[in-house]
């Protein structure tokens, strides 16, 4: 992002800001609908996002991180809105193995597992995302979603387990 549009988003230049949004926007879909289903959660957190892009942006020091910031933003809010709405539960129904068998990780079909997260439960697939797309470590998803290092690595063997499964089914 050009160092000049932020100074500009930080002096509230509307202008600027228009175009952030429009470089940005379709960014920050991609990422919110990695956790959220329902398309007017998406479009409401992703107001929420630009938001508090817009009002916290002047505490941004570096303006060479701002995308990464922008996506962190983005995923607090998705996972503010899945504990609003109680779906971040954490189901440990069952007996969580885990499996060494690295299919999923050689699958290079990005797009296809994305679709296929929406199968995943929603406290799984927030995890999954975390650790795999977003590349946070357990100890912090744990703190994040105020769960156990072992619950983030159970949801996240889980979730591989059903991706795969879903893969086989799907013939991908």
């Amino acid at each position: 992002m050009e160092r000049e549009l932020l100074l500009e988003c930080q002096r509230n230049d509307r202008n600027a800001q228009r175009k952030v949004y429009e470089k940005m926007a379709g960014k920050l879909y991609s990422v919110c609908k990695r956790y959220l289903k329902n398309d007017e959660d998406i479009e409401e957190v992703l107001a929420d996002s630009f938001y508090k892009i817009f009002t916290k942006i002047s505490q941004l020091q570096n303006p060479d991180v701002f995308e990464g910031w922008a996506k962190k933003i983005a995923v607090n809010e998705c996972l503010q809105k899945l504990r609003a709405t109680k779906a971040l539960h954490i189901s440990l129904e069952e007996n969580h193995v885990v499996s060494s068998d690295s299919t999923l990780e050689n699958v290079s079909f990005e797009k296809d597992i994305l679709s296929l997260l929406n199968f995943l439960p929603e406290g799984c697939r927030a995890i999954f995302n975390l650790f795999a797309i977003e590349g946070y470590p357990h100890k912090e998803i744990a703190t994040m979603l105020s769960i156990s290092e072992g619950t983030s690595k159970s949801q996240l063997n889980f979730a591989r387990k059903k991706l795969q499964e879903l893969l086989v089914n799907q013939n991908i």
